[in-house]
């Protein structure tokens, strides 16, 4: 599985090296239900890519970011004026007695507040960091797909719900994130052939057990620090009363050998430059075309490294 990646947030990669337009209405919606709903999940990168957009028709993206900032803002200072009151009463408690209840108010309080203030530091920070890109299943992420004959960048959730499944799907199957090669004409017969797209991607992250037998995160990255144009199948769920949910799952396949040294045995997979229009453009009564153009893959050396879970 690829259970994270650094994708590219920057959506000018994709309009100057595939011609993409990118979808603002897709986009402005997307901020606009984060506004209400908390389980929209964006990367940093993404964020702050869209909020210096000067351009007239990113406004209403620019504004609902701005919106979401200060309604974060506004929750940690409360947070903050609440757990720096428990604290002054542990606090004060301990001066008299110690109490199990005090110990652990004045732990929790102290705790709290150190986490409200690491969120509100991250809040303000402008500097973008290489780290800010990187994504989880539940992350929303700049896809190019082709519609209406056209190149268009829209939003999508990193962990697909097929067309027509219900709600529960997501929790049914977690693992729709990943799409594995040798299932793509049984579970994914629906959208392999139908609905193709591409993420930009720089490394991607996997857990892997140690000689100590402990769980550590790897990060793969290609040894010379290219783009990875990585295969992606994707679907439109639609239902009464519901927003509607664009999501996509990684194409991954069998590691190459430095992977497998590293402890994992699968891996993206990403595709050659002169193969992005003919993925995007699949037909479905030639599928043998399509399994050709995934085998003939890019196939970089992996550099890895252990890195943070998150």
């Amino acid at each position: 599985m690829c259970y994270s990646a650094q994708v590219i947030e920057a959506y000018d990669e994709y309009c100057s090296e595939f011609g993409a337009d990118i979808e603002i209405e897709a986009f402005a919606k997307l901020y606009g239900i984060k506004l209400y709903d908390n389980r929209i999940k964006t990367t940093h990168a993404l964020d702050a890519n869209l909020a210096i957009e000067k351009r007239d028709k990113f406004e209403r993206i620019r504004d609902a970011i701005e919106k979401h900032r200060a309604q974060q803002v506004a929750k940690l200072g409360q947070e903050l004026v609440d757990q720096r009151e428990r604290l002054a009463k542990a606090e004060f408690a301990l001066t008299t007695k110690s109490t199990k209840k005090a110990i652990d108010d004045k732990r929790i309080a102290s705790n709290k507040i150190e986490r409200a203030l690491e969120k509100l530091a991250e809040l303000q920070r402008t500097e973008v960091k290489a780290n800010d890109a990187r994504i989880f299943p539940g992350y929303y992420v700049p896809v190019m797909i082709v519609e209406d004959g056209k190149k268009i960048v829209r939003p999508m959730r990193y962990q697909c719900r097929i067309a027509g499944s219900p709600e529960n799907f997501d929790t049914r199957f977690p693992g729709t994130y990943n799409a594995r090669l040798d299932n793509l004409d049984g579970f994914w017969r629906k959208q392999f052939g139908y609905t193709h797209g591409i993420a930009i991607v720089t490394a991607f992250y996997e857990y892997v057990t140690t000689e100590n037998g402990e769980k550590a995160v790897i990060e793969f990255k290609p040894q010379n620090a290219q783009n990875m144009y990585v295969a992606c199948l994707w679907s439109h769920w639609v239902s009464t009363g519901k927003d509607d949910l664009y999501s996509f799952a990684f194409i991954t396949d069998e590691a190459p050998a430095e992977v497998l040294a590293a402890g994992h045995d699968r891996c993206i997979i990403p595709l050659k430059r002169k193969y992005v229009d003919a993925w995007l453009n699949p037909d479905p009564q030639n599928l043998d075309a399509m399994y050709a153009i995934l085998d003939d893959r890019e196939r970089p050396y992996y550099e890895h490294r252990p890195v943070s879970p998150s």
